[in-house]
């Protein structure tokens, strides 16, 4: 099992560990929908170590990005700015999703998960070296993502005098101050910063914010935080054998320019012109009952299936995330040991910045 260098500071609150990507990880500090309503009403943080940090130097690396990925790196046009895309095989499926930052031309970072992390690097590795651009997997790095609605000025009492670095940032940009790179990105539909630090400074920095009230939390309340967000869990809402289009993120490929050729193009193309055979959609549970990755979903005489489903702590509803046959409804029924629920049919986000959207 690997451990992040925050490993000891999470005993020490009283976490308890799981085993998640290979890594030993706090799902929980005490509670999990503590955790939930701490980062929807003030602040948390999260150890998020175990993600990759992947740095690409050379004079085509935004050439090798642009064939790479289903979005167009080439929309950033100003240093710091950042862009999330899935990266495709050659069948039009999910290798994973991830967020780029552009650094400068020759320099762009990206952030990849953690269980797809070995394979991410070798899928950027094999077609690196047609672009003559050096892959640097930084793993003498770590994150912590500080969320929700006080989490930006906690991070600024910490940062004292270089908040006047980060304080301006506009949301989805990063910039670096000192040894700390800070993004204004996240994972659970709130605002706040992911902090890319120095292993070596990540338990000082981890501590600092805890002196100023930032709660730490696990990746239970990192789960039903980003699904309220309507946002995808890779390896559950899609994989290698889903399109980003039949996993509801038609809004992250880039078609255009035409003449742009990236991997999967053609797939997607040719699922664009067929129409969709399936589709990602958000359920909400009409009763009382939990929705659960892998019931059936049964939506005009046809089968789908929940991906990711909970009960949402700041709606007090069951929600999912559910694969569907193609075409418009907007009900359905839900198989929950044997009996079918009805669920209604709604469009993710759910809940956005603390507030339903229901």
């Amino acid at each position: 099992m690997k451990k992040t260098p925050l490993y000891e500071s999470h005993l020490a609150a009283g976490a308890k560990m799981v085993d998640f990507a290979g890594w030993q990880m706090p799902i929980h500090y005490g509670s999990q929908i503590e955790e939930h309503h701490t980062v929807r009403q003030s602040a948390g943080m999260f150890d998020v170590s175990h993600m990759g940090v992947v740095d690409l130097h050379g004079a085509r690396a935004r050439d090798l990005l642009r064939y790479l990925m289903a979005n167009d790196v080439a929309k950033l046009a100003d240093e710091g700015t950042a862009l999330y895309s899935c990266m495709l095989n050659e069948q039009g499926g999910v290798i994973d999703d991830l967020i780029i930052y552009y650094l400068d031309t020759t320099w762009y970072r990206v952030v990849v998960n953690a269980g797809t992390r070995a394979k991410d690097i070798a899928w950027i590795t094999k077609h690196a070296s047609s672009f003559d651009v050096k892959v640097e997997d930084r793993t003498d790095l770590a994150m912590i993502a500080v969320q929700g609605p006080e989490a930006r000025d906690k991070v600024h009492q910490v940062l004292g005098a270089r908040t006047a670095d980060v304080v301006g940032l506009p949301r989805f940009t990063a910039t670096e101050t000192a040894d700390l790179f800070v993004a204004r990105t996240g994972y659970t539909g709130e605002d706040g910063y992911e902090i890319i630090v120095p292993t070596e400074q990540a338990e000082d920095l981890w501590h600092q914010l805890l002196d100023v009230g930032v709660k730490p939390c696990g990746l239970g309340s990192r789960d039903t935080l980003r699904l309220e967000a309507g946002m995808n869990l890779y390896g559950q809402d899609m994989d290698e054998k889903i399109s980003p289009l039949e996993a509801g993120l038609a809004w992250t490929v880039a078609m255009e320019p035409s003449d742009r050729d990236f991997i999967g193009r053609s797939v997607l193309e040719q699922q664009k012109s067929d129409g969709l055979r399936q589709r990602l959609v958000g359920l909400v549970l009409e009763g009382k009952g939990v929705l659960r990755a892998h019931q059936k979903v049964v939506v005009n005489g046809s089968e789908g299936e929940i991906t990711s489903g909970s009960f949402s702590p700041t709606l007090g509803k069951a929600i999912a995330l559910a694969r569907v046959p193609g075409g418009e409804a907007d009900s359905c029924e839900v198989d929950i040991r044997g009996k079918l629920l009805a669920a209604r049919i709604v469009k993710p986000p759910f809940v956005r910045n603390g507030a339903s959207c229901l």
